[in-house]
């Protein structure tokens, strides 16, 4: 029986259907400086600057400590493939106000435009409301960035303004859409699937 961890399943934090979100190990840190790194993963990615493997090394070992955390990240694995293919989270997590940012990245391109980056928020939305009891989950989306803001629609998100030139992509200030999810609206559309016999 191999004792390699690599190779060892990893136990889901939480389930979903083509996907469960699990926790971050030290062996993916290498793989997950190649999506924050790739040049079209990183187009509209916050951090325009590398990070070395070193910087994520020690990043992951300062959240490995236990306590209540501003932040609350996990790793995207494919059941099916038996893969990490990326990474979801809720950061600087204000628990007095009950108020999180969502981020998300499909880091291996073969799995965009298959739903995946849907059912991963979906699973979010849930454990922050469910489980965190947060109130809100907010998130800001370059206007261009189409196939981020169609899912943040899709599963919920309702667009609360636009930031203007608020971040700086390919040379040109460009335009942000901010979105913002409450806790009312999550169990409001949770009564109205059960009604219709459907999850969410």
């Amino acid at each position: 029986m191999s004792t390699d961890k690599q190779k060892s399943e990893p136990l889901p934090f939480i389930k979903g259907e083509n996907i469960n979100l699990v926790v971050n190990r030290s062996e993916w840190i290498e793989l997950r400086c190649k999506w924050v790194n790739s040049p079209k993963n990183r187009t509209f990615l916050r951090g325009p600057l590398p990070s070395s493997i070193d910087q994520m090394k020690k990043r992951f070992e300062s959240r490995v400590t236990g306590g209540l955390s501003e932040w609350a990240g996990f790793i995207i694995y494919h059941i099916k493939d038996k893969k990490p293919i990326g990474e979801i989270g809720l950061s600087r997590i204000n628990w007095i106000n009950g108020w999180a940012n969502a981020y998300a990245n499909i880091g291996e391109m073969e799995y965009w435009n298959k739903n995946i980056a849907t059912e991963a928020t979906e699973l979010l939305l849930k454990y922050a409301f469910e489980e965190l009891n947060l109130n809100k989950v907010s998130g800001t989306v370059v206007v261009e960035n189409v196939g981020s803001w169609t899912v943040a629609e899709k599963v919920g998100f309702k667009l609360e303004g636009i930031l203007r030139e608020q971040k700086y992509v390919d040379g040109v200030y460009r335009d942000e859409k901010r979105y913002g999810y409450l806790k009312s609206d999550w169990f409001k559309k949770k009564a109205e699937n059960n009604s219709r016999g459907e999850k969410l």
